[in-house]
């Protein structure tokens, strides 16, 4: 048996979409392991997904059923375009929390950073339908893709967190958000699930930004007397790049937080960055909310800096090793349930540690070599 029967188990609860009848030749179970084995293997579309079966047949018969042969494309497309995308993630989460119970570090809090993805070529302009936008969350320690949930768009991402974060296993991890995200209900939800919080700060709060802003500037005039502080600096060099970075996190003082009234908030944090390419010198400056205690300065610098990862170890990743940029899949829910199937692929191919190579070589030598894609499966 290729699949386990602890994976499959997290994903029996799945009810066919299909009538009974002519066009219920294929069973569900064939069609997602055919599925996902070829996402492995390096396919990316319906087509691929059909010719790989077409091509590993004989192999595929000695564990799957297969009553009427390898389904068509057309079949594939049109069966995740009727599968319940919501019952679909939350499946994917159930499994994804299984396994990263079984991965957590529990000397360190997990860094599980939220952002949200657009697949550009997933819309279709003469039908209206706009394009793809799934909102994940990404346990960086780990290397795991832990959840995800679609929205209409980008501006709507605040309605999508919430719905992940319940999906979601968030107890002693920290979650580190953009702009987009620095929302009080938002911080009440993760406190409520005994995490904490790294919130960058913008101008979508114009009032509080201005608030953080003053009081480290105030702060920093003093000298910080009297305000519990930490500060380091930290130097990169890499590929013809130097940057400064220099972390700040304040305590926050009853009257700052009588103001603001945010959930759990203990400190407040600034980065600084200066950075040099080609003898150019560029500065910024970040502020956040944080409900972590000042400190815990190696968990906020760990959560500010890992933040990113989810932009190139998930995002990157699926559109370079996935095509996941160029997804046409457009029927129904078909592009959803695709997407949820890569994450799924990537999730297996990350924790593989029998070889070195890249995301995109390693599908490679699954599509190459059954016992190395045996192997992916057996992680």
């Amino acid at each position: 048996m290729a699949l386990s029967e602890t994976f499959l188990s997290h994903f029996e609860g799945l009810v066919d979409p299909r009538a009974p009848g002519r066009n219920h030749r294929h069973k569900l179970e064939d069609i997602f392991a055919i599925t996902l084995l070829a996402v492995i293997s390096g396919a990316d579309n319906w087509v691929e997904i059909s010719q790989f079966g077409q091509s590993r047949y004989a192999w595929l018969r000695t564990f799957l059923e297969l009553p009427n042969g390898i389904p068509s494309h057309d079949t594939f497309g049109r069966v995740f375009g009727l599968l319940d995308a919501n019952a679909f993630e939350r499946s994917f989460s159930e499994w994804a929390r299984t396994l990263s119970s079984l991965l957590k570090d529990t000397a360190q809090k997990e860094i599980i950073a939220i952002d949200g993805k657009t697949s550009r070529a997933s819309h279709n302009r003469k039908q209206g339908q706009s394009p793809l936008h799934l909102v994940s969350a990404w346990a960086s320690e780990q290397g795991l893709v832990l959840g995800q949930v679609s929205t209409l768009e980008k501006s709507n991402e605040i309605e999508a967190i919430p719905r992940l974060l319940k999906m979601v296993d968030l107890d002693n991890s920290i979650v580190t958000l953009d702009a987009m995200g620095c929302q009080r209900a938002i911080a009440t939800d993760i406190r409520q699930q005994k995490a904490d919080y790294i919130l960058a700060l913008k101008d979508n709060h114009p009032s509080l930004s201005q608030m953080v802003h003053t009081a480290l500037t105030i702060a920093e005039r003093k000298t910080f007397a009297g305000t519990p502080h930490l500060r380091r600096l930290e130097k990169i060099r890499a590929r013809g790049r130097i940057e400064t970075r220099r972390y700040t996190l304040s305590s926050c003082d009853k009257h700052f937080l009588a103001d603001a009234r945010w959930p759990g908030l203990r400190s407040i944090g600034m980065l600084e960055v200066k950075r040099t390419v080609n003898h150019e010198t560029t500065r910024s400056v970040r502020y956040f909310l944080t409900s972590l205690e000042y400190s815990q300065m190696k968990d906020f610098m760990r959560g500010v800096r890992q933040h990113w990862h989810i932009e190139i170890n998930l995002h990157w990743s699926l559109d370079v090793s996935f095509d996941d940029d160029r997804n046409r899949a457009r029927t129904g829910h078909a592009q959803e349930n695709l997407s949820i199937i890569k994450r799924i692929a990537l999730n297996l191919l990350n924790q593989d540690r029998t070889t070195k190579l890249g995301i995109k070589a390693k599908r490679k030598k699954a599509g190459w070599d059954n016992q190395y894609l045996l192997t992916i499966l057996d992680t």
